[in-house]
């Protein structure tokens, strides 16, 4: 596999000084190259440079280099700094459509594209190439002894009667900051009122807040948490190395599955070549959903299969709590309910 070059965004990025806060900045050289592809993604590089490399196979000319952020901090350099990449890839659904929705989205048509069924596009400007449940990662060696939990109201009962195993001990999202957290609250909320008893008996806990699901799931498999509530599954399943300590639940009341989304921004300096890499996410996704990669790819039947799962839907809709008022509305609750002790 071609060596990736690695660096600290402080150090590669200095003379930018962008607004937004790089997590990581990853080159992928192409040898003679006739094009770098600017890409800013939430998703960690180890768990998507297959589709990289795989696309720099077909496309060797094109280098990538690779921009690894929060979701919140891809809205603030496309939608505030107007920075230009080329290609944004992103978990949080709502944030996606309202890039699209505010035209700061190209359009993009291709064969590939029009033929992804209407739950999996939007306006010919942001289109799903994985699903990913939102899962419970818990801790096997705190829940030696006790029944796992395989509904919300299960993982209720087995907290409430054991606060002294778990007080202080329990991770989620601060979806006051995570734009995923915050998608995957307002999905819960709205689908059913478990998910509000769930957060008061986890705020009254101590329940720690984090940034996003890699932190949780190294946590929980080091034992300095017992419970992840709302774990990107796929990020989970690609620990492979943590399984022996870990338990990886999707609810059976119902799962949130996410669709991970990609779009070309208005500042892109490269279309078409951003197109050709959405066709190859498409294809690597939709026509080889068993591709190996750590992202689940999409089956042509979609979720319509499992009563259980609750697939967000792409469109109008995930706007709705990102009205000024319905967001602070909804973040007043939330702290009442999960942020007790502050």
């Amino acid at each position: 596999m071609r060596q990736l070059v690695l660096s600290l965004a402080l150090s590669l990025v200095a003379s930018a000084a962008p607004g937004f806060e790089i997590e990581e900045l990853v080159q992928f050289p192409a040898e003679n190259e006739t094009a770098e592809l600017r890409v800013i993604s939430t998703a960690d590089t180890e768990l998507f440079a297959p589709f990289i490399l795989e696309f720099q196979q077909a496309n060797p000319g094109i280098s990538v280099a690779y921009h690894v952020v929060s979701t919140t901090e891809l809205m603030i350099a496309l939608a505030e700094e107007g920075e230009s990449f080329d290609l944004a890839i992103s978990s949080a659904m709502d944030l996606q459509v309202k890039l699209a929705n505010d035209g700061l989205a190209r359009l993009y048509q291709s064969v590939q594209t029009a033929a992804l069924p209407p739950w999996a596009r939007w306006h010919g400007q942001v289109f799903a190439f994985t699903q990913e449940p939102a899962t419970m990662v818990l801790s096997r060696a705190a829940f030696e002894g006790l029944p796992l939990p395989r509904t919300r109201q299960e993982l209720i009962t087995v907290l409430r009667d054991n606060p002294d195993r778990f007080a202080g001990r329990i991770g989620t999202y601060d979806v006051r900051v995570s734009g995923l957290g915050y998608l995957f609250a307002t999905q819960d909320g709205r689908t059913s009122e478990t998910f509000w008893r769930l957060a008061e008996v986890m705020g009254s806990l101590q329940t720690r807040l984090y940034c996003c699901s890699g932190a949780m799931i190294e946590d929980v498999a080091s034992g300095e948490i017992a419970v992840a509530y709302n774990v990107l599954g796929s990020y989970a399943q690609a620990r492979a190395d943590l399984h022996d300590a870990i338990h990886i639940i999707a609810p059976q009341d119902f799962t949130t599955v996410m669709l991970r989304t990609v779009l070309i921004p208005e500042t892109a300096t490269l279309p078409d070549q951003a197109g050709a890499f959405i066709d190859h996410l498409i294809q690597t996704s939709w026509l080889r959903p068993d591709n190996g990669f750590a992202f689940p790819g999409i089956t042509g039947e979609g979720l319509s299969g499992n009563a259980g799962l609750r697939p967000i839907a792409l469109g109008p809709g995930l706007l709705v709590y990102l009205d000024r008022l319905k967001r602070q509305q909804f973040l007043r609750e939330w702290e009442a309910a999960m942020v007790q002790a502050e």
